[in-house]
């Protein structure tokens, strides 16, 4: 399939350009049908078995366990990233002055949890990265001997600045920190191998850059840190795992069932899993690298053609830290909201965040999408 053919998988957008998917990653054709089938169970429930409950959420795992190359049994599925985070925050063991270490500026999710933690005594400190962008010396000369835990976004909502995981993780490791990660803005549109990685934990959710319904995600733990969490969840089908629903009443928690222990209520989701799963597979089938090129591609061409005369881009321009959420604003910014409303009415739709512009390509724009909306940009004053 060449990449040409993307846009055609994906859609009708009914003569809309949707440059949003940091927002919401629409469903490709493939993910639809399956929602419908999905659909058709709770329409004519008798298509919906007692094995459902348990293949739903085995293939799901299946599934996320390619695309980041870890074993399917390490995966938790989750409906958010936030879940993940609650899970670690929530399970780790808190000693008092206990330090966290946060990125001021990031995304809500990756500090709210955290903050309760005040109350057990642990210390919160918010690193404030240099033009924008955190870098591995950011980090380095933050951390101190009480440092426990750092968590950040791989891709920064608000600035689109992607960080150094392996140099980051690197120094994390070295110290003994626990190396937290927000996917949420990269994976789909990055290429990610958590065998390989120095992350500790990574959550992620699964409506953006994987294409799939709200209310999807997952998170995996180290297994060392897994087994270590206290936390305390006992979802009745999750301990129902290796028996039929025709056996079920009996009461025994059980501490055999590794990261499933740890999954969201109502595994066998399967209006959201099943689209979900078949979303993430035709990713894979296209190949994700070849993703990732195209994104970049989209990108550079957006960036080399925008007219710096009226525009400021506040995204890096280049590198390892440019991602596929560029932030820009108009020279004058209180026109920025005007601007977001024209490309509106002209039926192209990005993000309006902190006040500032914010576009985010994936594999179903083309160059054509770029241009009409550099077309619109240039028009206006």
């Amino acid at each position: 399939m060449t990449r040409h053919s993307w846009a055609d998988d994906f859609g009708p957008f009914n003569n809309r350009v949707w440059i949003n998917c940091a927002h919401q990653g629409p469903l490709p054709k493939v993910a639809v049908e399956a929602a419908k089938e999905a659909l058709k169970w709770k329409i004519e429930p008798f298509h919906l078995d007692d094995e459902s409950f348990l293949k739903v959420p085995q293939h799901m795992k299946r599934v996320l366990g390619r695309l980041v190359n870890i074993p399917p049994d390490q995966i938790i599925l989750s409906n958010s990233t936030s879940y993940g985070i609650h899970l670690l925050a929530n399970g780790i063991s808190w000693k008092e002055n206990d330090e966290m270490l946060l990125v001021n500026g990031d995304f809500p999710a990756n500090i709210l949890p955290w903050l309760f933690l005040k109350k057990q005594g642990v210390k919160i400190r918010f690193i404030q990265p240099q033009n924008s962008g955190l870098t591995v010396d950011d980090v380095a000369e933050q951390l101190t001997p009480s440092t426990k835990l750092f968590c950040t976004s791989w891709v920064n909502s608000f600035t689109g600045h992607a960080i150094d995981i392996h140099g980051i993780g690197n120094v994390c490791r070295e110290r003994g920190i626990i190396f937290v990660v927000n996917g949420s803005q990269a994976l789909g549109a990055r290429v990610l191998d958590l065998s390989a990685s120095m992350i500790d934990a990574f959550s992620c959710c699964g409506f953006k850059w994987l294409c799939g319904p709200y209310g999807t995600g997952f998170c995996w733990i180290k297994p060392e840190i897994l087994k270590s969490l206290k936390y305390n969840q006992a979802y009745w089908l999750t301990m129902q795992h290796g028996r039929s629903l025709n056996q079920m009443r009996e009461y025994e928690l059980r501490n055999d069932l590794g990261a499933s222990a740890y999954d969201v209520f109502c595994t066998a989701n399967f209006m959201n899993f099943m689209p979900w799963a078949a979303s993430v597979e035709y990713l894979l089938e296209q190949g994700l690298d070849e993703i990732e090129n195209y994104d970049n591609t989209l990108v550079s061409h957006f960036i080399e053609q925008l007219d710096r005369r009226k525009y400021e881009l506040l995204s890096p321009p280049q590198g390892t830290g440019c991602s596929t959420l560029v932030l820009f604003s108009h020279n004058k910014a209180n026109r920025n909201n005007y601007i977001y409303e024209t490309l509106r009415q002209n039926k192209i739709d990005i993000s309006l965040r902190e006040g500032n512009l914010r576009i985010s390509p994936h594999l179903y724009n083309t160059t054509n999408d770029i241009d009409r909306l550099l077309s619109i940009l240039d028009s206006l004053d």
